[in-house]
């Protein structure tokens, strides 16, 4: 039976309290003003004083205003009426469509039982050859996008959404700009993705909590998913927005502040999101690509500095690419053994010669006079960063595997590759 209460005991900005028993942290109660309902959540309980963060802000709030515990965390509907579908971080449709009130499943439960694991051994494609080819994203992997402000981040995610082979693509929008929510809900109808994404999209204008419910509700719903036996890719956009709104409702909260005012749990907080990423040994899997803004393009701000520790590597996403030497992929010597025989000698040997072509920018941006070797470095830097660096470029992995050995051909001669002699005479162009 609903527990209701009368008396707010004091209000400061979106945080209430009233003297309750019997209830626990993270339950929701249900608010009623003379402005209508609103949903608040348990986030702090001293003895009988509870702590409420109201989800619509305190505003019109007044201190004799109903409140009524509902006993029961958040939830979501879960069906396959979500996909084409688009929520806010309260799970209500931002869409128009109707509100979905079946099959509710709980948010932000534990992680998957290591039992029920397996080791991550199969390649998620994205035809986009900075992935595919040099970094290779494994599915089950947990993996973020380094970023600064103005890098075209979610461009990217959207390109990826499009173009990922996975079955189901869960998309997770943190204090977006609304142009930003917009444009991927344009592209992605556009692309023809929209009919296997489901979009929880909080924007800069809605409430705060809300913003910190996104990943677990997507999470949430990408777990029921892998439970069908589904390959579930989420993709979340922005980690850093998430922990500042974890920040902003700590100090509300009078919390004991930590590394530049970040609560104390930051790193617990994003381990227990990132760690959902999982291949079930019998089912579907989880996939988490998550954009990580670094302030002022600070890699040990605490956000990306923490979200290192957790992860299986990171793209460092830089002058409008995904960057060859800060970028890593952990996980992706356990698949690209398996893909074709000159993958793993073919990245390592166009990645050695970039890193030489590199080092020639700098000598003739020195003065230095190119030397025959230097010329050819130029027109191999050019060729790759047009042809594989370009965000713009759509192949498959085979496909930009063949581009490569046509890059190579047309800078060097066979043996000033550095390459097998046996893949050489397999897969160099017979033109």
């Amino acid at each position: 039976m609903s527990k209701v209460y009368s008396r707010i005991e004091s209000i400061n900005g979106s945080v209430i309290t009233v003297r309750a028993k019997g209830v626990k942290l993270n339950e929701l109660a249900e608010i009623t003003t003379r402005f209508g309902k609103s949903l608040a959540e348990v986030n702090k309980i001293d003895g009988d004083l509870v702590s409420l963060q109201v989800f619509a802000g305190g505003r019109g709030v007044a201190t004799n205003d109903q409140v009524r515990f509902l006993g029961h965390d958040m939830r979501v509907s879960f069906s396959d009426n979500l996909l084409g579908r688009i929520f806010n971080g309260s799970a209500e449709p931002r869409d128009h469509g109707p509100a979905l009130v079946d099959n509710l499943v709980q948010i932000g439960g534990p992680s998957v039982n290591p039992a029920k694991r397996i080791q991550p051994n199969r390649m998620l494609r994205t035809n986009i050859p900075m992935i595919d080819v040099f970094n290779t994203l494994v599915i089950s992997q947990k993996i973020p996008i380094f970023s600064i402000s103005g890098e075209p981040y979610n461009q990217l995610l959207a390109r990826i959404a499009m173009q990922a082979d996975a079955d189901v693509i869960v998309l997770g929008g943190m204090s977006l700009k609304y142009d930003d929510y917009l444009y991927f809900k344009k592209t992605l109808e556009e692309g023809g993705a929209l009919s296997k994404t489901v979009m929880f999209i909080h924007t800069a204008a809605d409430p705060t909590v809300e913003c910190m419910k996104i990943p677990d509700l997507s999470l949430a719903v990408a777990e029921q998913f892998a439970l069908q036996g589904k390959d579930v890719l989420v993709l979340l956009t922005d980690m850093t927005n998430f922990a500042d709104s974890m920040k902003e409702i700590a100090i509300t909260q009078e919390q004991v502040p930590s590394n530049r005012g970040y609560p104390g749990d930051l790193y617990s907080q994003l381990a227990s999101r990132y760690e959902k990423a999982v291949d079930f040994s019998d089912q579907g899997s989880i996939t988490i690509l998550a954009v990580t803004t670094m302030p002022g393009d600070d890699v040990t701000h605490p956000v990306p500095d923490n979200t290192g520790y957790i992860t299986e590597g990171q793209f460092y996403l830089k002058g409008g690419h995904i960057e060859p030497f800060g970028s890593l992929s952990r996980l992706k010597q356990n698949v690209n053994g398996k893909t074709r025989k000159d993958h793993r000698s073919l990245m390592d040997g166009m990645i050695r010669l970039y890193a030489s072509y590199k080092d020639t920018l700098e000598k003739k941006s020195m003065g230095f006079t190119m030397s025959s070797w230097d010329e050819k470095l130029l027109k191999y830097g050019e060729l790759f960063e047009a042809k594989m660096m370009d965000l713009s470029v759509n192949v498959s992995l085979e496909d930009a595997l063949d581009n490569g050995w046509k890059i190579l051909a047309q800078c060097f001669d066979k043996k000033e590759t550095g390459l097998k002699t046996e893949l050489i005479e397999e897969f160099w162009p017979k033109n």
